[in-house]
This record gives C-alpha cells, structure tokens and sequence, in this order.
C-alpha cells in the first residue's frame, strides 16, 4: 500500500495540470475575444473619426497617445526598468521589428484601406490572414495544427468570404484593395512575430505592448504628418482619439499580448477572425447596412468553426500531458 501513494499522487498532481492547463487555455481564449469585441467597436469609430482626420495621421495620434500611456507605465515600475537593462540585442531587434509590421504597416494600411473601403470588404480581406499564418507559422513556429483543425480554419476563411459574395470593385477602390492585401500580409507577419516573442512567456506583456506601439506610432506620425500635414482636431475627433487610445489601444494590445502567451499564432489569427460577425453586427446597428440571408449563413459558418477550433485544441492539450505521463483520459477518472 505505502508504495502506490506515490503514483496516486503523481496521478493527482497530473489530473490537476492537465485541469489547469484546460482552464488556462480557456481564459487567453476568453479573454482575446474580449479584445476583438473592442476592437471590432474601432472600427466604427475609425469611419466616423475619418471624416475629419486623415488615415495616417488618426493612426499615429492614436497609437501614439496609447504609447506614452504604456511607457509611463513601464518606466514607473523598477521591475520593468530591471528587465528591459537585461535584455540582449536580439531581443530589442525583434521589438522593433514586431513595431514596425504590427504597428505602423498593419495599423497603418488598415486605417488608409477603410478611408478608401467599407469595413465590411476591408474585414473580409483581412480574413484572408490565417491561410498565411497557416503557411508559415507552421514551418517557422513548429505549431503544426490537426487535420481538424486545417480543415476548420479552411472552412472558417471560406465563410468569412461567403458573407461578402459578390465583392465588385470600381476604379477608386482597387488602391484601397492592394493596401489592404498589404495589411494582410503584415497581418499574418505580425501573428507569427508577436507569437515567438511571446510564447517564451519571459517577457512582461505591457512592455511587448508598449515599446512596439512606441516605436511603430512614431513612424505613423511622422509618415502622416509628412504625407498629410497637420490637421485641426475637432472636439469629437478628440474624443475618438482618446477612447481609441486608452480602451482599445492601450489597454486592448497589453491583453492580446498576454493572451499570446497561451495561445499559438493560428489560434490567435482564427480568434481575430471572429471580428469579421461582430463588425457586421455593428454595422447593422450604427451604419445601416444589412446582411443577406446567405452573408448571415457566412458568419454562421464562421463563428461555429472558430468556436471548434478552440475547444479541439483545449482537448489536445489536455490529451498530450496526458500522454507524457503514460495516461489515458479513462485512467484519469
């Protein structure tokens, strides 16, 4: 007897990691889609802001406002200033580098797509992102997804394209469409950059957040203020520029870079992708615009295979632990 007590107890302890692991992988998941619901409301706040401020300039007066928030907030802690005097030179590389195609190239064409673009056409082109992280992320990051799981973000990206079928585009909007398609890019650059930064888990989130933004805002602002001079703001612009700044921005990035180090890149990319319903939703509320029978059909379709993706892969970590100890869920009860 006295030599099984300490197989019951690794049993325990491997039950209860496997638990926390799940309930792990649950809350970065919950707490991403709460992210995209914040940002998804952005976006129609950036269609209203744009009808007084120009794309690159909103987008660096934005991010910038967001930046000194994060910073003050970084430097005004001893722990973080510790930890960024020990970081090594390859470090501060991939920061700046994750700035400059996270920040001022995704942010920065998402902003001039929706100047020239409907949110809606804007968010369907953006839905195109996890194929290219599917592709890359899985040679560059070793996250190789299921069979399932390749089969569900497929269906979730044909959904997404569903919803805007037929997309007819007249001479004005083919520039907005190729800056989108740049976005997309850096989209899918970013998700496997913020990920590799990320899933090492050494790096506090405010200061991924706040140091990238930083340096990624300041080449908005000064490409907006060099390409489009410098505007007066309105009362209501203000008022946009600091909600987008503090909620959305700020607040918003520091999360997804928390959830990131939980989640892979496909994981987050899919999650990303359930702005797409939400900002159809919003559209319906605050625009005007109403969905067909078969774009509602789209976003069902959308919605149901991003919701199976996550829980197939909470399965899949709780069966690997699982199968490092030798255990089978049935020897688990």
């Amino acid at each position: 007897m006295t030599q099984n007590r300490p197989t019951v107890g690794r049993d325990s302890a491997t039950i209860t990691h496997a638990k926390s692991l799940q309930s792990s992988h649950t809350f970065a998941v919950m707490l991403a889609l709460f992210v995209t619901v914040l940002w998804s409301s952005s976006w129609v706040l950036i269609k209203f802001g744009l009808q007084d401020v120009p794309p690159l300039v909103f987008s660096g007066l934005r991010y910038s406002a967001a930046s000194a928030i994060l910073l003050g907030a970084i430097l005004g802690r001893s722990k973080h200033r510790t930890f960024l005097r020990s970081r090594n030179r390859r470090w501060w590389e991939m920061i700046v580098a994750y700035g400059i195609v996270f920040v001022a190239v995704t942010q920065g064409a998402q902003y001039v797509g929706l100047a020239f673009l409907d949110a809606i056409t804007v968010s369907m082109l953006l839905n195109l992102t996890p194929i290219l992280v599917l592709l890359f992320g899985s040679n560059l990051l070793r996250e190789v997804p299921s069979r399932r799981q390749v089969a569900l973000i497929i269906l979730s990206v044909l959904g997404a394209m569903i919803y805007v079928y037929p997309v007819q585009y007249n001479a004005s909007q083919v520039f907005g469409v190729l800056v989108v398609i740049v976005a997309v890019f850096a989209n899918a650059a970013s998700s496997i950059m913020g990920r590799s930064i990320n899933r090492e888990r050494d790096s506090p989130p405010i200061v991924v957040t706040g140091l990238s933004m930083t340096i990624g805002s300041v080449l908005l602002l000064t490409a907006g203020f060099a390409v489009e001079g410098v505007v007066p703001l309105t009362a209501m612009a203000v008022v946009y520029i600091v909600w987008l700044s503090v909620v959305n921005t700020a607040l918003a990035f520091t999360l997804w870079n928390r959830a990131m180090q939980t989640l892979r890149a496909i994981d987050m990319s899919i999650i990303n992708s359930t702005m797409m319903p939400q900002i159809a939703l919003l559209a319906v509320w605050f625009l005007g615009e109403m969905p067909t029978l078969l774009d509602w059909a789209g976003l069902v379709v959308l919605g149901v295979c991003v919701a199976l993706v996550q829980v197939d892969q909470a399965r899949r970590l709780a069966s690997n632990q699982e199968a490092k100890t030798g255990e089978s869920p049935t020897d688990s009860r």
